[in-house]
C-alpha cells in the first residue's frame, strides 16, 4: 500500500470513530428523565463501548477537533446542565444525579470551574 493509500484509509478510520464517538456522545442528550442519569462520562467508557484504546480515541478527536475526548464530553454535560438550570424544572440536586455526578458538591464544583459561577447564580 502507498502512502496516499494509507493515509486515506487512515482518514477514513479516524472519521468513522470521529462519527461513532460523535453519535454515542449526542446521543446520551437531551435528558428527559432525572431516574436515568448518563452512563457514558468518561473517555475510557466511550472508548470501551467503541471497542478502541482509549489512547487511540483521544489521538483521532485531538487530531480532528484540537480538543482531548475529556473536554469534548464536558463540553456537552456543561451545555446539557446549563439548558436543564434555564428550564427550571429540576433542582439542582436532580440536575448532579441525571448528568451522572455522585455528589452535588462534584457538580457544583465542575459547574463553577467551567463557569466561574455556581449552579444557582447561573440559574437566576
Amino acid at each position: 500500500m502507498t502512502d496516499s493509500q494509507e493515509q486515506r484509509k487512515s482518514g477514513n478510520a479516524s472519521e468513522r470513530i470521529n462519527f461513532d464517538f460523535l453519535e454515542l456522545l449526542n446521543s446520551q442528550f437531551p435528558i428527559n428523565d432525572v431516574h436515568r442519569p448518563l452512563i457514558l462520562r468518561s473517555a475510557s467508557d466511550f472508548a470501551q463501548t467503541l471497542n478502541i484504546h482509549v489512547n487511540h480515541l483521544n489521538r483521532v478527536l485531538k487530531k480532528i477537533h484540537n480538543k482531548s475526548t475529556s473536554i469534548i464530553i464536558s463540553e456537552k454535560i456543561l451545555q446539557e446542565s446549563k439548558l436543564l438550570l434555564k428550564s427550571g424544572n429540576w433542582s439542582i440536586s436532580e440536575i448532579a444525579f441525571a448528568l451522572g455526578f455522585s455528589e452535588v458538591s462534584h457538580f457544583n464544583n465542575f459547574f463553577k470551574k467551567k463557569t466561574k459561577m455556581n449552579p444557582s447564580q447561573f440559574r437566576k
